[in-house]
C-alpha cells in the first residue's frame, strides 16, 4: 500500500525528473502506456502509483525505478544520515537568511576543521562527518559575515561545499533540490570572491551536478563556459578533473567518441604530477588510478560494461589514497559485472566489498539499488543468494 505523502513524494520527483528532461507529459505518457491526465494526477500527488507504473515511468525517464521510489528508513548505525540532511537544510535556509546563527572562529580554526571533515569523509567515516558537518557550515558562515579575513574565508566556504558537503549529500542519496543549493551557494561564494581558479573550482560543481541530474545542456554550457587555470602542482587535480567532466558529459549525451580526448588529456596530468601526490591545493584528488577509474566509470554509463570490467582488471584499488576511492571501484566494478552472463557471484562479491567499505553509501546507493533489485528473483539458497538477499534487506528491498 502507498500512503498519501509517498504517492505525493513519487508525484513530485516524477515531475522533476522529467522537466529536468524537457519532455513533455504527453510524450512520457505515451511512453508508459497511460494518458496525459492519468500522469498529471500522479504528478500532482492526486492518485497512487502501482509497482508495474512506476516501472513503466522509469522506463519511459530512463531512470532506475529506485530514484522514485521513497528511501527505506535507513538501517541503526547509519551515521544518522536523514537528520542530518534535514540539518544540512536547515543551515542553508539560515544562511540564505543571513543568520546562520553559529560562532564566530579564527581563520586557522575553521581550516583545521574543514580540512579534518574533508579527510572523514575520503576515509568514509560517514558519521563523524555526519556529527560535525551541520555546525561547520553554520561557523564558517557566521565568521565570513564579520568581514574578516574575507577572501580566506570565500575559499574556504567553497572547498567546503564542493568537496565535502556536496559529496556528504551524494553519498547520502540526497533529494537533488538540496544538492543543487549547495553547487550555486559555492558559485555565489566564488563570484564574490572573484578568483578564476576558485571559480573554476565552483563551476565543477555545479556543472558535475547538473551533468548528473540529467540537464545535459546546461551542464555542458556551464562546464564550457569555464577556462581552465594552467596546470601545475596547485591545480593540476582540478585541471584534470575539469577534462574527465568533459569526457563524462560527452558519454552523458551520446557522444562515447568525443570523450576520448579530454580523459586522454586528464590521465597526462595526473601521470604528470603524480610524484607529487595526487591531491591539489585546491583539494581535488585525481592520480593515475582515479583516471583509470574514470575510463572504468565511462565506459559503464557507455552501456559497454564487457570493456568497463576489462578496464577494471587492470585497476588495483588498493592503490587509491582513500577508502571512498577504492568503495567506488567495488561499486562501479559490481554494477559492470552484474550486465555480464555468468559474472552474478562475482558483482555480489564487488558490491559486498564496496558495502564493507562504504555501507551508507552502497544501501542508499539508487544505481546499486537497481542491480538488487534485478538481481533479487533469481537469488538461489547458496552462500551468494544469501549474500544478495542479505544487501537487499539492508537496502530496505526487502522486509
Amino acid at each position: 500500500s502507498m500512503d498519501a505523502d509517498e504517492a505525493r513524494a513519487i508525484g513530485w520527483k516524477l515531475r522533476r525528473i522529467r522537466d529536468s528532461r524537457g519532455k513533455s507529459l504527453r510524450v512520457i505518457a505515451e511512453l508508459a502506456g497511460m494518458s496525459a491526465s492519468t500522469l498529471h494526477r500522479i504528478e500532482h500527488g492526486e492518485r497512487s502509483v502501482t509497482i508495474p507504473e512506476i516501472v513503466a515511468l522509469a522506463n519511459a525517464l530512463e531512470i532506475g525505478p529506485s530514484e522514485l521510489t521513497r528511501l527505506p528508513v535507513p538501517a541503526p548505525a547509519n551515521g544518522h544520515t536523514d537528520s542530518t540532511t534535514e540539518a544540512v537544510r536547515l543551515a542553508l535556509d539560515s544562511v540564505e537568511d543571513d543568520q546562520p546563527d553559529g560562532l564566530v572562529l579564527p581563520l586557522e580554526v575553521l581550516a583545521d576543521q574543514v580540512a579534518q571533515i574533508a579527510t572523514h569523509r575520503r576515509a568514509c567515516r560517514f558519521a563523524e562527518v555526519a556529527t560535525a558537518l551541520p555546525m561547520l557550515i553554520r561557523n564558517l558562515h557566521t565568521t565570513l559575515a564579520t568581514g574578516t579575513d574575507h577572501g580566506e574565508l570565500l575559499d574556504l566556504a567553497v572547498h567546503l561545499h564542493v568537496h565535502v558537503t556536496r559529496m556528504w549529500l551524494v553519498h547520502a542519496a540526497a533529494p537533488t533540490d538540496l544538492l543543487r543549493r549547495i553547487v550555486f551557494l559555492a558559485q555565489r561564494l566564488a563570484r564574490e570572491r572573484d578568483d578564476a581558479t576558485t571559480l573554476a573550482a565552483a563551476g565543477f560543481g555545479v556543472a558535475d551536478e547538473l551533468l548528473l541530474a540529467g540537464a545535459f545542456t546546461r551542464g555542458r554550457a556551464k562546464l564550457d563556459s569555464i577556462t581552465l587555470p594552467p596546470a601545475t602542482a596547485e591545480t593540476a587535480g582540478l585541471v584534470a578533473q575539469l577534462l574527465a567532466t568533459h569526457a563524462t558529459a560527452a558519454v552523458l549525451e551520446g557522444r562515447p567518441n568525443d570523450a576520448t580526448a579530454p580523459m586522454d588529456a586528464a590521465a597526462q596530468i595526473a601521470d604528470r604530477f603524480s610524484a607529487m601526490g595526487d591531491v591539489d591545493s585546491f583539494g581535488f584528488v585525481f592520480g593515475p588510478t582515479n583516471a583509470a577509474q574514470q575510463r572504468m566509470w565511462l565506459a559503464l554509463e557507455a552501456n559497454d560494461p564487457d570493456q568497463a570490467v576489462s578496464l577494471a582488471q587492470n585497476v588495483n584499488p588498493e592503490r587509491h589514497r582513500y577508502p571512498v576511492n577504492r568503495a567506488y571501484y567495488w561499486v562501479h566494478y559490481g554494477r559492470a559485472l552484474a550486465q555480464l552472463r555468468s559474472r552474478t557471484d562475482d558483482a555480489v562479491a564487488a558490491l559486498r566489498m564496496a558495502e564493507d567499505i562504504f555501507p551508507t553509501a552502497v544501501r542508499r546507493n539508487p544505481l546499486v539499488r537497481d542491480v538488487v533489485a534485478t538481481l533479487l528473483p533469481a537469488a538461489g539458497r547458496d552462500a551468494v543468494g544469501m549474500e544478495l538477499r542479505g544487501l537487499a534487506h539492508r537496502s530496505g528491498l526487502m522486509v
